[in-house]
């Protein structure tokens, strides 16, 4: 298992989070989605899955949701 730690900012709110954890959930090998929710602030997001992430696959996830990796 391969841990990765990203900031997302833009979250406000449960719903925010939900459609963050949705994206990248459906990446390829993501096993769970952990969000550290900082409303209205960056917010810490940490991603396990079975390999390692491509960066670009992620941002293109979190950018879906409606929201920017930093």
């Amino acid at each position: 298992m391969t841990t990765t730690t990203i900031t997302v900012s833009g979250m406000t709110c449960g719903h925010c989070e939900a459609a963050v954890k949705d994206e990248l959930g459906a990446l390829a090998g993501v096993t769970d989605v952990a969000v550290d929710l900082n409303a209205g602030g960056d917010s810490p997001v940490t991603i396990t899955s079975s390999a390692e992430l491509d960066a670009a696959a992620i941002r293109a996830a979190v950018d879906e949701a409606g929201y920017e990796v930093k």
